[in-house]
This record gives C-alpha cells, sequence and structure tokens, in this order.
C-alpha cells in the first residue's frame, strides 16, 4: 500500500479534517514522523485541516525538541470532529491511552503508518495499514511516500525525518542501507547532521539515573546456554533501564514496572542475540506476553513493549516462560 491510496480513500470519503495520532508518551520518531507526513499531505491537498495529538503526552526527550522544531503536539486532540484518523508508529490502540476507547468505537476510517507490525485488533478496525518492519523508523517510511511523490521535504519536514531516523536507530547503530541513502538525501535537503544530532543529546535527569541504578541493583540473572537474561522492575524508566542492563553485559533484558492495576514491561537484546537465536522480541515475546495478560504488546526485533493487567512478578515470569518456550523451539 502507498502514500496514493491514503490520498485516494480521504478523497473517497470527502475528509475535511483529519487527526495524525501517536503513541502515549510520544518519542521523536513518532512526533517527527507525523510532523512530516502532515507537511506532505498538505502538499498535495492544502484544503485539509490537520492537527497532530497524543493520548497521554510526549517523551522528555520530545518535548526538548518541541522547543527548537514547528511542531505542536495537542494533548487533547479532537477527534470527535475527525473525518479519518491516522496512528503513526502506532501499531496498537492501546498505545492511545485515553483515546483508546473513542478510537475503538469511531465511525471514521483509521489509517496506520508504522514499521512495527500491526496488531490484529488494529487491523481488524483500520481501513488501510501501512507497515513494513524492514523500515528501521517509521520516518523511514514517509520519507519513502515522499520519494513516492517525487516530492522534496522543506527544511524543517528534513529535519524532523532525520531526527527521527537517528532516534529510533540509536545514532544509526541500527540503521539498514535504505536508512543511509535517506540521510544522505535529507542533508542535500540541508540537514546538518551535527546540529540535528545534538538536538538528541539531552542529559539524563537525576530520576532516571536512580531507575537504571534501581533496576541493576534489582536485576535477576539467569543463564540459558551461553545467553545472559536480566530482568528487573522500576516505577519508571523501564526502557532506559532495560536498555543500561544491555549495555552493562545482558544479551536481553525486561524490565517491568506497576502502573496502576496494569503493568508496562520494555524488552531490549543485542544484535547478536536477535540474529543468532532467532527470537524477535515484539513477535515472540511481546505480543503473546500481553495476550495472555488481558494486553497488547509488540515491537521489534531488539526493542518491545507490553501494556498489560496484572503485577511485576507475574509479568517477568510469563516473559521468562515464554524466552524458554522459544529457546525450546530452537533446539
Amino acid at each position: 500500500m502507498t502514500f496514493n491510496e491514503i490520498v485516494t480513500l480521504l478523497d473517497e470519503i470527502g475528509a475535511e479534517n483529519v487527526v495524525l495520532l501517536c503513541h502515549h508518551n510520544s518519542d521523536p520518531d513518532a512526533v517527527c514522523s507525523a510532523y512530516a507526513f502532515m507537511g506532505l499531505l498538505k502538499k498535495v491537498r492544502p484544503k485539509l485541516a490537520m492537527e497532530i495529538g497524543t493520548g497521554h503526552g510526549v517523551s522528555r526527550l520530545t518535548k526538548n525538541l518541541l522547543r527548537q522544531m514547528p511542531i505542536t503536539v495537542n494533548l487533547q486532540p479532537d477527534v470527535d470532529k475527525a473525518q479519518a484518523i491516522i496512528l503513526l508508529d502506532t501499531n496498537t490502540i492501546q498505545q492511545l491511552d485515553d483515546l483508546t476507547e473513542k478510537i475503538s468505537q469511531t465511525k471514521v476510517p483509521i489509517i496506520v503508518v508504522d514499521h512495527h507490525a500491526a496488531h490484529p485488533e488494529t487491523q481488524a478496525i483500520c481501513r488501510l495499514c501501512i507497515t513494513n518492519e524492514e523500515a528501521a523508523s517509521t520516518c523511514d517510511i514517509v520519507y519513502g511516500f515522499y520519494k513516492e511523490q517525487n516530492i522534496k521535504p522543506d527544511p524543517e519536514e528534513a529535519k524532523a525525518l532525520f531526527l527521527g531516523m537517528a532516534f529510533d536507530t540509536r545514532h544509526f547503530v541500527l540503521a539498514n542501507s535504505a536508512t543511509f541513502k535517506a540521510v544522505a538525501d535529507l542533508q542535500d535537503s540541508g540537514v546538518n547532521a551535527q546540529e540535528a544530532l545534538a538536538m538528541l543529546a539531552m542529559p539524563m535527569d537525576f530520576s532516571e539515573r536512580v531507575a537504571r541504578i534501581k533496576a541493576c541493583h534489582r536485576a535477576k540473572i539467569i543463564r540459558i546456554d551461553n545467553w545472559i537474561i536480566a530482568l528487573s522492575h522500576v516505577s519508571a524508566f523501564q526502557a532506559s533501564a532495560a536498555r543500561a542492563l544491555t549495555d552493562l553485559g545482558a544479551h536481553m533484558a525486561a524490565v517491568a514496572g506497576q502502573k496502576g492495576q496494569g503493568i508496562e514491561i520494555s524488552m531490549r537484546c543485542t544484535r547478536e542475540f536477535a540474529e543468532k537465536t532467532g527470537i524477535h522480541l515484539g513477535r515472540d515475546l511481546a505480543k503473546p506476553l500481553g495476550e495472555s495478560m488481558q494486553g497488547q504488546g509488540g515491537g521489534h526485533a531488539m526493542a518491545a513493549g507490553v501494556n498489560a493487567s496484572g503485577d511485576v512478578k507475574t509479568g517477568l515470569k510469563h516473559c521468562l516462560r515464554l524466552l524458554k518456550e522459544c529457546f525450546s523451539k530452537n533446539e
């Protein structure tokens, strides 16, 4: 599916108002892909009214970017007036938090653009689903739309695309050849790579440092064959804590946090672990774990997350069980 199909659908329903939604705690790839997508759609359909929204805020790093970029994110988007809703970098409506119920009941077309595989429940309610797990970021997909339309992004759109790509590839450590080609084009469009990357260099605050240290202190270390698995829990910054554990030497880490009656679990692994074991964190762990705990999960081969009901101990126990089952299947 292509950008032209999105435009065709919007034309067919006579859409005049479109809302672009990003997942809760929106990261730079989510917000920047939405901004660049909106810019492209505005170029081909200038009369469309659009806004970018999120169900439950943006990340601290994204807040910092918004101070430096001409991007507006509405924390209370008017989805009731929307004649079409486009989810960017959001593969499940559960990631919309406060807006989940409204989106699940809406009668207007839902379109998904993401580099994660869409959750089956989301696929069931959307009219168009444009996903590509081989893309390093959602910004990669949106940049492909610009190429498809033979339209050059303006300087701010190019910078946004670059920032989203840089963030989701960990400053291009996880980038593929398509991303590097796109980056070369974006630099030709006027992006100053050094200046842009500096926008993603944000000092770690005290709370995040404490969370990382607590996660390491509480970590349960399991050895499966020659792989080191780390399981831990903290009340916030689970993704950062999981990255810290893999940076310290774990091949795979899962960090859980209690959120009211539910839990969030962030998973990370090294490239070596993903390639040699064949285990895909999003497909093989996060998705089935979320479903088994009355929630949802998904993500990439090396980074995934779960939002579900239950408690931290049970969540990590199920995660380890699924991981062991994956290893058993590969024997």
